[in-house]
C-alpha cells in the first residue's frame, strides 16, 4: 500500500500526507507537498516553498505560511537548512524554532538533515527529484528529515540521522522508524560510471542478488545506468540498523507526475520546489 496518500488541492496546498505515522503518534504531523494550491505564477506554479530558485520571495513565503497553518503550526515554526547535498545533521532546540522561515541566511547553513524532539517545530526541506528522507521514533517523540540527492545518498546521510537521534536523544536503532518519500525513479534516473563507483562504494553489491536487481539496471544508452535512489537509501537504513519492517517506501516518482510535482529533469531545471514536512504539534 502507498504509503505518501495524495490529498486533491481544493484550493489549498496539496500534499501527500504519511498516514500511518500521523495516525500512530496523535499530534504528529508528516508527508510532502505537490506542486499545486499555491500563488506563484510560471514556471513555479503553484505551491513553490523555496527561495533558492528565483521565484518572488513574498509568493514564497505566502506559500508557507498557508502550509504551515493547514498542518495546525504556527508559521513562524517552519525551520530547515541551506541544503548543500552534504551530510550535515543539525539538532534542532527551542531556540531554533523558525531558523530559514522568512529567509535563506537565517536557515541552518550547509545542512541537509535536522532533528528534533521539540513540539511545536515544523522541519522542513526541500525536492525537485532528490529523495526526501523521514525519521520517528515514537518511543522518545524524536523527529527527523534528510535531503537526500545521490552525493547526500552514498555519503550515508540516513546513517547520519540515525546516529544523531541515538547520541542526542538515546534512541534505539531498533525503534526508530523511517521512510522514504516521493522522489525521482530508477524508471527516469540515469547515471553514468562515475556515479555508479561511488554506489558500489556506499554499500556491498553482490552481481546476482535480487536486492540489485531492484537497485540499479543497465540503461538504453552505452555507459549508463538507470539507479533506483530510493532502494539504495533503503539498504543504507538496513545497514545502519532500522529493522526492513520499519521502513516505509512510496512509489510515487516526481519525474513521471509533472502534473503534481516539480522535477528538475523533466522542467530542465527551471522549476519550483516541493518541501517534506515533519513535526509534533504542542500539547
Amino acid at each position: 500500500m502507498e504509503p505518501f496518500v495524495w490529498k486533491p488541492t481544493q484550493d489549498h496546498p496539496e500534499r501527500f500526507d504519511l498516514e500511518s505515522w500521523n495516525t500512530h503518534l496523535p499530534g504528529l504531523s508528516a508527508g510532502f507537498t505537490g506542486r499545486q494550491g499555491g500563488i506563484g505564477q510560471f514556471p513555479y506554479d503553484s505551491l513553490n516553498l523555496a527561495y533558492h530558485v528565483g521565484d518572488d520571495p513574498a509568493i514564497v513565503i505566502e506559500n508557507r505560511r498557508q502550509l504551515s497553518e493547514e498542518l495546525g503550526f504556527n508559521p513562524e515554526s517552519w525551520t530547515c537548512g541551506e541544503q548543500v547535498h552534504g551530510t550535515r545533521v543539525a539538532v534542532v532546540r527551542e531556540n531554533d524554532r523558525g531558523k530559514g522561515y522568512a529567509d535563506r541566511n537565517s536557515a541552518f547553513q550547509n545542512t541537509d538533515g535536522l532533528v528534533t524532539n521539540v513540539q511545536g517545530v515544523l522541519l522542513t526541506s526541500f525536492y525537485a527529484d532528490c529523495v526526501p528522507l523521514y525519521f520517528l521514533d515514537p518511543v522518545n517523540r524524536v523527529v527527523g528529515l534528510a535531503h537526500a540527492g545521490w552525493k547526500g545518498t552514498v555519503g550515508r546521510i540516513a546513517e547520519a540521522v540515525i546516529a544523531t537521534m541515538e547520541s542526542e536523544y538515546d534512541s534505539r536503532r531498533s525503534d526508530i522508524l523511517t521512510a522514504i518519500g516521493p522522489s525521482i525513479g530508477k524508471c527516469c534516473y540515469e547515471v553514468d560510471e562515475v556515479v555508479m563507483s561511488k554506489v558500489r562504494d556506499a554499500i556491498t553489491i553482490t552481481e546476482d542478488a535480487q536486492i540489485d536487481r531492484n537497485l540499479y539496471e543497465p540503461s538504453l544508452n552505452d555507459g549508463r545506468t538507470m539507479l533506483n535512489l530510493k532502494e539504495l537509501n533503503r539498504i543504507i537504513m538496513i545497514e545502519a540498523g532500522i529493522l526492513p519492517t520499519h521502513i516505509e517506501c512510496t512509489t510515487w516518482c516526481t519525474s513521471c507526475h509533472p502534473d503534481k510535482f516539480f522535477s528538475y529533469r523533466e522542467q530542465n531545471g527551471i522549476t519550483g520546489r516541493m518541501a517534506s514536512f515533519i513535526g509534533m504539534k504542542e500539547r
